[in-house]
Parts: structure tokens; sequence; C-alpha cells
């Protein structure tokens, strides 16, 4: 089975190289990993220049935001298998992948979710909250619940069913899309209780209390276009319970 990687950035010099490299270190042959860069103009082009041979896809050029860039790497690939990883973020280990596809195959899944490791932007042997996916159920969508969008890995036949992200989302696209791939759908799916992807700190849905705010409205909006009823204090409900990951 082929697992097509998809790996979007910008001004990403810093951590992106780490991030190829726990891709092109994979056990796992049967890799394709596709790079949409929005024109960075720090060192991202280098480095991206470097591992080229190692990429089966790789553009810069403007976009009109994450989601944008994300859709233009899910119309590249050609895997059975699709996961997104992030420019600062890296695999746990070399056989994450191989794993993965262990996994999906056995249990004969749709999608296969993972936990994430956040450690600290300074220090990367530090995890400070380990997002855990076991709990999770479609029920929980009404609650703000997610997967841990980087340790999700997909059937293409779900993608191809559940189309593209939208993109006048700004921050909580993936939550829609995954509102759409699991409500009211009956996938086969499971939880493999690792860390599978490690991640630094400071993404855009984690920061501030503004990102918070227009979070949880997008959240909303993504429950309420795809007929899924629930309120704001259910959404925000899930914060007093994220709380234990930090004890995790």
């Amino acid at each position: 089975m082929k697992i097509s990687v998809i790996t979007v950035c910008y001004n990403s010099e810093q951590t992106l190289e780490r991030s190829l490299q726990s891709v092109a270190k994979q056990d796992w042959s049967s890799v394709e990993h596709i790079v949409i860069d929005g024109a960075s103009t720090d060192g991202t082009k280098e480095i991206l220049e470097r591992y080229r041979s190692s990429l089966a896809y790789l553009v810069s050029e403007s976009d009109n935001g994450i989601y944008d860039a994300m859709n233009k790497g899910l119309v590249r690939t050609t895997g059975d298998i699709i996961c997104f990883l992030n420019a600062d973020d890296q695999y746990a280990s070399t056989n994450i992948l191989s794993k993965v596809v262990s996994q999906m195959e056995f249990h004969q899944l749709d999608a296969l979710m993972g936990d994430v490791g956040f450690f600290h932007k300074k220090d990367f042997t530090r995890m400070v909250r380990r997002y855990c996916s076991k709990d999770f159920s479609p029920t929980r969508l009404a609650f703000g619940w997610m997967p841990a969008h980087p340790a999700l890995f997909l059937r293409k036949e779900v993608i191809q069913r559940v189309g593209l992200f939208k993109t006048d989302y700004r921050i909580a696209g993936d939550f829609e899309f995954i509102v759409r791939a699991f409500h009211g759908n009956a996938l086969r799916y499971r939880h493999f209780p690792e860390v599978l992807v490690h991640m630094q700190t400071g993404g855009v849905s984690t920061a501030g209390w503004r990102a918070k705010i227009r979070l949880n409205q997008e959240v909303l909006r993504a429950c309420q276009e795809n007929g899924l009823k629930t309120n704001i204090l259910k959404i925000l409900s899930k914060y007093p319970a994220k709380l234990l990951e930090l004890y995790r």
C-alpha cells in the first residue's frame, strides 16, 4: 500500500528539514511525499531543493491560505492512505508509517487515529502535552472534539467521498472536514494507542485567545452547516477535559 504524506509550508526554514527527514527515514518504502510551499521568502526553498529527489511532488507558489494549500496537495495524491504532516512536526520514530499500514490492513480500516505529543519549541526533547484520540467518537463532534489531525490516516476512498477542505475557514477547516468524514458515515476506524507525531507548540489553532474565539466560532459553524446539533456551551465544555492532557 502506498501512503501519501502532504506537507504544506510557508517560511518554515527553522523546522522544515526535521519534518522532511522524518518522512524520508521511514522504513515503509512506498511513500509519496507531496510538499506545497506558499512561495516562501526565507530559506525554505533552498531546503526543499536539497530534498527534491525524495519528494514525489513539489510546488512553491502563492495560495489562498492553509486549506487552499492542503487542497493542492490532496488533488496530487495517488496513495491508498492519505495523511498530513505539518512543516514543524515530525514522526515519532522511523517505523510509524509501516505500523499504520499494518494496522489498517489487518483491521480493514477506513481511518486510523493515533496520538500527538506537543513539545516545547525550544526543547524538542520535553513533551508538555499529549493529545490522545482514544476517547474520540462521532458523537463527540458536537462538543468540538476531533482526533489529532496530524496522526489521522484516511483511505483514499474516504477523501474522494468527503471532498476538499473549505477554503473560507481560517482555523477550523480540518475540524469541518472531519465532521463531513465521520458524521452520518459508518467509517471503520480505530485508535492506535501510541504517540505517532511530535508537534511543536505555537501553531495557528493554539496561538492566543483571539485564535481560540475564532476557532470556536468556526467549530460551531462547521457543526451547523453539516446538520450536527450543538451550541457554544457544549463546545466550550471540552476545555476542562483538555486540562487532563497535561498529565497524560
